[in-house]
């Protein structure tokens, strides 16, 4: 790794990345907040006032009155999938492929760190800062939930529940890497970087709209982030963990061995 690399990737980043993770927290702590099983009357009238549909579809269906399970259908049906992809597409296009069309990859390869160096250094960047954001998001969480409601939350299922969100974010991010090692203009690395995860996202709300679309579903990886079946404690997460590695494992590689292969227009 190169750490001269990794300091400035990260002086690069680093807002973004606060700025995602205020958001998140925020959005957490919220809805922790708004969770009371004796007035969920209240809540279940509010939602009402929306579409059917539209609420289906951005997994905010089940009005459960155990906190776990009433997290996972707010917050991670929809939050946790939606601002670390927007995450992953604006860092991911900014680690290579902005590099390259902006001609500063040229000096970075004429320093003595190799290809592979520079690129790997990129890589674990990726996977650190979004490991970071996760963890913190996670603890704090944990941490509020249990100052408001001690005892309450299931923090067996609430972790599983977020090893599963991370693991889906390495692939989304592995996704949005691959794509920016694969195209020299930003134009494109955001076309596919972007345009992968969006369509991931948009087939999983379509999917959650009613089962008739529900087999929608099966041609996005946002499928595999589905707490209630984490929580139900059958083989689903061990079977979406070791998808979601091989995704992450295979465009990681596949990235960084197309970067280290490919002609460079410096």
């Amino acid at each position: 790794m190169n750490g001269t690399l990794f300091k400035a990737t990260l002086k690069a980043n680093w807002v973004i990345a606060l700025i995602i993770f205020l958001v998140m927290l925020m959005y957490l702590s919220v809805i922790i907040s708004m969770f009371d099983p004796e007035s969920m009357e209240g809540l279940i009238a509010m939602m009402e006032t929306m579409p059917r549909e539209l609420i289906s579809a951005m997994g905010m269906d089940d009005l459960s009155t155990e906190l776990t399970a009433f997290l996972g259908s707010y917050y991670y049906g929809f939050i946790a999938i939606m601002f670390p992809m927007i995450y992953c597409i604006i860092v991911g296009n900014r680690l290579v492929a902005r590099h390259v069309d902006s001609g500063s990859m040229a000096y970075l390869l004429s320093t003595p760190h190799t290809r592979a160096t520079i690129i790997s250094t990129q890589a674990l960047y990726f996977l650190i800062s979004i490991t970071v954001l996760m963890a913190l998001v996670t603890l704090l969480g944990l941490a509020f939930a249990q100052a408001l409601f001690p005892g309450e939350l299931n923090v067996s299922g609430f972790l599983q529940i977020n090893l599963n969100t991370l693991l889906t974010t390495y692939a989304v991010s592995g996704i949005c890497f691959f794509f920016s090692c694969l195209f020299d203009d930003t134009k494109y690395s955001l076309a596919f970087g972007a345009g992968v995860p969006i369509a991931f996202f948009v087939l999983n709300m379509l999917a959650n709209v009613s089962e008739q679309y529900a087999w929608i579903g099966n041609f996005s990886l946002y499928t595999l982030l589905d707490p209630g079946r984490i929580l139900s404690g059958d083989t689903f997460m061990v079977m979406a963990a070791a998808i979601l590695i091989a995704v992450s494992l295979a465009t990681y590689i596949g990235g960084i061995t197309i970067f280290n292969r490919r002609s460079l227009p410096l």
